[in-house]
């Protein structure tokens, strides 16, 4: 995770959009500092999509204020186009040309020149290990190689702020991984970044702090830690080796969750080392016979249901819904001041 620097990169004041009768943002707002990771979490259709197009000047507000590397969106859309960058959730690539010749598109329209362009189309190409790849056609690379492409074009002319809406989405798990080290980098080097994603450990690894959105509000926001003590569920976890001790240590603690199936006991805890030996006291003056002990904390899985009533998303390939469909140039996609 990075380093918060001082300032604020992003200011997002009583932020609202509908579509006709549906309202998709009710007047959200958000503070993210320079340099902080910031994770925006939540359901399918909860606002993250649309929330990402209207930062991105993609999309125009109904209502509220946005704030983006110290431009105004109502007054200086340009200026929010010149210091961002946008990885959707879709790669935004031309599959009949190679890595190289997209990277060396997007220098062209970034007027990076010609020598500048190619040393920072290398450059990219060697940071996200592209290298070897670099010309053969974009329709030959695995989806894990296209979201590194597609991010790398981000990149072309070094934004201070990345958007990157739901960049994992259909990966596999080491492709995904693979992408989360690849952003955990360029948080390190300083860099702003809004993240939105359904997976949970994806927050859990990536950002200093994550708002859960549900039906266009923010219903919490802090550190992954700050999220988790808001679900009371930590417990002592007790399986036992038959039937019999299991029935007289769900006797012992009335307190406490069975699990008939897994011969397990669940005895709530204040996360402290007393309850632990508490509970293995009694089980040692019942003389129960143990198969297993362990801590069981809240995860964010657990604060996502809570505060939305959702079931979070798998960690395999899936797909996500968009908020809204928004017909756009796709060279805006990673625009810095692209012509729109």
């Amino acid at each position: 995770m990075t380093t918060t620097h001082s300032g604020n990169s992003i200011a997002v004041r009583g932020l609202r959009k509908t579509y006709g009768d549906k309202v998709v943002l009710d007047g959200l707002d958000l503070t993210i500092a320079a340099g902080e990771v910031f994770a925006l979490l939540g359901p399918n259709g909860s606002g993250k999509t649309t929330t990402v197009n209207i930062l991105s000047t993609l999309l125009p507000a109904d209502a509220g204020t946005v704030e983006v590397g110290g431009h105004d969106l109502a007054d200086d859309a340009d200026g929010i186009r010149s210091v961002i960058g946008v990885t959707g959730q879709f790669a935004a690539l031309d599959d009949l040309l190679t890595g190289r010749e997209n990277l060396r598109l997007m220098a062209d329209l970034r007027h990076l020149g010609r020598a500048a362009g190619a040393a920072r189309v290398d450059d990219l190409l060697a940071q996200f290990g592209l290298t070897d790849a670099a010309d053969k056609p974009v329709s030959t690379y695995s989806g894990g190689m296209k979201r590194r492409l597609d991010l790398a074009m981000t990149l072309v002319s070094t934004p201070d702020v990345i958007f990157l809406d739901e960049p994992t989405t259909g990966l596999d798990p080491r492709s995904r991984r693979d992408l989360w080290e690849t952003i955990a980098g360029l948080a390190h080097s300083g860099v702003t970044i809004l993240l939105t994603t359904q997976y949970l450990e994806e927050a859990d690894q990536l950002a200093d702090r994550i708002a859960v959105l549900d039906a266009g509000r923010i219903v919490a926001e802090g550190t992954a830690g700050d999220l988790k003590k808001l679900v009371h569920g930590a417990a002592v976890r007790l399986v036992f080796t038959d039937d019999t001790d299991f029935d007289r240590a769900a006797a012992t603690f009335p307190d406490a969750v069975a699990h008939a199936a897994g011969r397990r006991v669940d005895v709530p805890t204040d996360d402290t080392v007393r309850t632990l030996r508490e509970a293995l006291s009694r089980i040692e003056s019942e003389n129960l016979e143990l198969a297993d002990v362990s801590i069981h904390t809240p995860t964010l899985d657990d604060v996502f249901f809570a505060l939305t009533g959702h079931r979070p998303a798998s960690e395999g390939p899936g797909t996500e819904a968009v908020d809204q469909p928004v017909a756009v140039d796709q060279t805006t996609t990673h625009s810095e001041g692209v012509p729109r």
